[in-house]
């Protein structure tokens, strides 16, 4: 399973792209700004997104992605897994021909380019020889972390969350984990302000992880622009005995 990240900041500027990761061809995990990095050709083969929440910054590529996939004569749509909350979101406030076309309902409603297919926390979905996991998580809406397990070993990503009691009995459960990313987006100093919306800081996140089990390759995703050199610092005085790296644009994880 090749794991290619495509956006893994909080937000945009000086070349920063928002959330988005592409498992080996045909599936995203979030579809923020990071899949304008991908070319036309590589968009195409697209056909499942896995969506952690439906706040902008996961989903702000999706709109453009089913437009530049779309073929009356298609063979396989693209279909959309996520909380009920979130696919109404979506159905609600941008696929709603006012924000942008309805492609649930296009070539036909029988027949649509779109699926919406409901993934609660505990259901697995199967794709390919891939088996996504979605886990509860604490943020401002309801939001989902996943693990995607292959013959390999299992890959987990947190999506937004602050301390939360859900996702470490999950990742404890994987006797394989081999690599986690998890969301840090504000510094320490910050902590109020990430508390209020969903948000870990340096020192929740270590606090958290030390009731992790394992010791799988530990990435560093979601900071705001611009404070991505002090989060690290904190979150490495913090823990210094994990193997903890940051994230960045184009990073290849392999499980």
């Amino acid at each position: 399973m090749r794991i290619r990240v495509l956006g893994c900041s909080g937000g945009i500027g000086a070349g920063s792209l928002t959330s988005a990761m592409l498992i080996d061809d045909d599936v995203l995990i979030d579809a923020g700004t990071g899949i304008s990095d991908l070319a036309l050709g590589e968009l195409d083969p697209i056909r499942h997104v896995f969506l952690t929440h439906a706040h902008l910054d996961h989903i702000a590529g999706l709109p453009m992605l089913v437009d530049r996939i779309f073929d009356e004569n298609f063979e396989l749509p693209l279909t959309v897994y996520a909380r009920e909350e979130t696919l109404r979101a979506l159905r609600d406030h941008v696929f709603n021909g006012v924000i942008w076309p309805d492609f649930s309902k296009l070539p036909t409603a029988e027949n649509p380019m779109l699926r919406y297919r409901v993934c609660s926390p505990g259901d697995t979905v199967t794709v390919g020889h891939r088996h996504f996991y979605a886990v509860d998580v604490m943020h401002s809406v309801p939001s989902l972390g996943y693990t995607v397990r292959n013959s390999g070993g299992v890959f987990a990503v947190s999506g937004d969350t602050k301390s939360n009691e859900t996702l470490w009995p999950v990742l404890n459960a994987c006797d394989d984990l081999r690599v986690l990313v998890i969301e840090v987006s504000f510094p320490d100093e910050m902590a109020t302000l990430a508390a209020k919306a969903g948000h870990y800081t340096p020192k929740t996140m270590t606090d958290d992880l030390q009731r992790l089990h394992h010791s799988p390759e530990i990435w560093l995703t979601g900071m705001k622009p611009g404070e991505e050199d002090r989060i690290f610092e904190q979150v490495m005085n913090a823990a210094p005995e994990k193997n903890i790296q940051m994230l960045s644009r184009g990073t290849v994880l392999k499980v």
